[in-house]
């Protein structure tokens, strides 16, 4: 089945929001999506999504339950992602150590003003956002997605397939606002 000229885009990138309850993750997608931040959110039960299109990327993004008694149902979801954001709270430094323990081989509380000398350590973007004064949150998305796209054109372009011909290194991604959806996949508590 076609897509609708409405619906065009060439890449779909599953990005997941990974972190601690509490700290952000559901305002960071809805700032994002909607431009829109919420004082009386409630922690999210397993897991929504919500999409952000542009001219060549869809991005899809999953915003998981933080809460531990979720986590086996939620990291079902991060099949297929290519990227993850780690959303903690810069007040509280035990949502970031409790997020970077299982993926590092550090066993000590890293202190909260560590977790960029952490990032740069292990190659990874680090960009403090603030979904409620809606500071660099586009920036922290449009990183994600740009090097997840230069990554894939890479690829493709040194796998000897044919790329498509919008494809050039270094090119600025743009994900606009043209399109947003919002689903939710809900769980029982029971």
């Amino acid at each position: 089945m076609a897509r609708r000229p409405d619906e065009e885009y060439d890449y779909l990138f599953k990005v997941v929001l990974i972190g601690d309850s509490g700290v952000g993750k559901s305002n960071l997608l809805s700032r994002f999506t909607r431009n829109e931040f919420c004082l009386e959110s409630k922690s999210t039960i397993g897991v929504e999504f919500a999409t952000r299109r542009g001219r060549t990327v869809k991005a899809q993004i999953w915003d998981t339950a933080g809460q531990e008694r979720y986590r086996a149902i939620t990291s079902a979801y991060y099949r297929g992602a290519l990227g993850a954001l780690l959303v903690y709270d810069v007040t509280k430094p035990t949502t970031f150590d409790n997020e970077i323990r299982p993926i590092s081989s550090i066993s000590e509380p890293l202190l909260q003003r560590d977790a960029q000398g952490f990032a740069e350590k292990e190659g990874l973007s680090f960009i403090e956002t603030s979904a409620l004064e809606a500071t660099n949150v586009e920036k922290a998305f449009q990183t994600i997605l740009s090097e997840i796209y230069r990554i894939i054109s890479k690829k493709s372009l040194s796998s000897n397939e044919p790329a498509p011909t919008n494809i050039k290194e270094g090119k600025t991604l743009v994900v606009g606002s043209q399109e947003t959806n919002t689903k939710k996949a809900c769980c029982s508590s029971s």
